[in-house]
């Protein structure tokens, strides 16, 4: 903050043009205190009063909030701030009564809506509500997620300033995630579409379109894949030793390790596979490499214990002769963008199975589906929006929508039902519970879902989604023997692709938020 006011004073020779100038977009709750110093620098050090101040700030800064989690809704203890920024807290408490009073008098003195909207509340300093306070825009980063803003984490102050809250769904790089990464596939799009300018205008994607009943597009595009599973198996080899089946389907799931995200429901339906797999080898089955990466909180016990599971799961499996050439399951080492980068362009199925209405947006499902990759997915996050793009026809969608999440919370959702009515489930709880060759117990986890153990029992639905996943998964497994209906698919993915590209988020941004002018080449 400093510095960008000491370049612009040094240009302008004031800061009353400051909000003209400049936007600086608070990227979650974490750099929520250049609200405060903000205010300090142009109070203590330029001499404006509190109103004219408050003016630039609010007309100065955006919030983007990213997810509905608590942990990103950051609430710090008054008394640190006060010990470590005593002149911040002073402005913070400033803020603070200035905007409670006028939450006190917009809610006629409802209390429980003035609490939920509060800065300052029960010894804690409140970041998201600072954001909100001292913000001239709050966005979500796709449709349904900013409406989840709108109906339900901040509804009060939605109600109160509904010209504040927008939406821009949030995209990627396709030159990075795309075209570098996926050089063999870069050189087809350039040969279908006619040259690189999709590199710039990622729109031009569609061209592909034309091209989903060509015999020979689509088998161009189906040796790719396999060129890049055999690259991408290839340096597996060379960095850990363990060899992947290249013949079987490639079916990822790689992201950090959260219970919303529902790694434990994958690792559920792996386990319900080898158990058929055991009791009837001929059981038929599309052979999948099942692909895992996944970072967890240092503290987060739950996830590390996950992680463990999957390790658990992944010895057993992979030293079973019954899995040869059928099953395998990878947990692979340290997920970070440069093995990322290795991994999309060699992926056919991508894991987006998070509960309804718990994930922002995504963008892994994006760099998925510009690589074609297909998704087995729940209609969250920036699936809805990809949903819309493709159609049922391609994408595999199973699970509750965020509606039906919340009314089965309501009426009261009793994980233990699921588990005595179904024999397919129990029989894999129970496994889970029992473990696996390593002697590891994962009790803790299963008691976790059926009971709670402190926490709401099954709190992301695993259990109510099972045997939906399991039907998603077995619909994506018939596709996939279908080789041309399955590479349709994925050149329609691609096609459809562009709308999740950076450069449309970035105008969306421009258009909306920063109010500056874009050029479209």
């Amino acid at each position: 903050a400093q510095s960008i006011v000491r370049k612009h004073r040094a240009r302008y020779g004031t800061l009353r043009n400051f909000h003209q100038k400049h936007v600086i977009q608070i990227n979650d709750t974490h750099p929520t205190l250049v609200i405060p110093e903000l205010m300090r620098i142009l109070l203590d050090e330029e001499g404006y009063d509190w109103d004219e101040a408050w003016y630039i700030v609010t007309h100065t800064a955006a919030y983007t909030n990213h997810t509905v989690l608590s942990e990103a809704l950051e609430r710090w203890p008054q008394q640190l701030v006060q010990s470590l920024l005593p002149r911040i807290w002073e402005i913070i408490v400033e803020i603070s009564n200035r905007y409670q009073s006028y939450l006190t008098a917009s809610f006629h003195g409802d209390m429980s809506r003035v609490e939920r909207c509060a800065i300052i509340w029960g010894g804690d300093v409140r970041m998201a509500n600072l954001c909100i306070a001292g913000c001239f825009a709050v966005n979500g980063v796709s449709a349904l997620h900013s409406d989840i803003l709108k109906k339900d984490v901040f509804r009060d102050a939605y109600s109160l300033m509904p010209e504040k809250f927008t939406n821009v769904t949030n995209g990627i790089d396709h030159r990075r995630w795309l075209a570098e990464s996926n050089p063999k596939l870069d050189a087809l799009i350039r040969d279908c579409t006619g040259g690189d300018g999709y590199l710039l205008r990622p729109d031009d994607l569609a061209g592909l379109e034309r091209y989903k009943n060509d015999a020979g597009v689509l088998s161009r595009l189906e040796q790719i894949k396999a060129e890049n599973k055999r690259d991408f198996a290839g340096y597996i080899a060379r960095e850990s030793g363990i060899l992947l089946n290249t013949d079987a389907m490639f079916d990822v799931q790689v992201k950090r390790l959260h219970e919303y995200k529902r790694q434990l429901l994958n690792v559920m339906h792996i386990v319900y596979l080898y158990q058929r797999l055991k009791s009837d080898p001929y059981f038929d089955f599309t052979p999948r490499v099942y692909l895992f990466g996944a970072k967890a909180a240092p503290g987060y016990a739950v996830a590390k214990q996950i992680i463990h599971l999957i390790n658990s799961v992944a010895a057993a499996v992979n030293a079973d002769p019954v899995c040869k050439d059928r099953l395998q399951v990878v947990f692979l080492e340290n997920y970070r963008v440069s093995l990322a980068e290795r991994l999309m362009p060699a992926s056919e199925l991508s894991e987006q199975i998070s509960t309804a209405g718990k994930e922002a947006s995504g963008t892994g499902n994006m760099k998925f589906m510009m690589n074609g990759a297909l998704t087995i997915g729940t209609l969250d996050g920036a699936n809805v929006e990809m949903h819309e793009v493709l159609g049922d026809e391609n994408i595999f969608l199973f699970g509750l929508k965020a509606h039906e999440v919340s009314e089965l919370k309501h009426t009261g959702y009793r994980p233990y039902e699921y588990y005595n009515h179904s024999h397919d489930l129990k029989a894999v709880m129970d496994q889970i519970s029992h473990g696996f060759s390593d002697g590891v117990s994962y009790n803790d986890l299963t008691s976790r879902l059926l009971f709670g153990a402190g926490f709401p029992p099954d709190e992301y639905l695993i259990l109510a989604d099972f045997d939906s996943y399991r039907d998603a998964q077995a619909r994506a497994s018939r596709a996939y023997l279908d080789r041309e209906t399955w590479n349709r698919m994925s050149l329609l993915n691609i096609a459809r692709s562009g709308l999740f590209a950076a450069d449309r988020s970035t105008r969306d941004y421009a258009k909306g938020i920063w109010h500056v002018p874009t050029r479209r080449v």
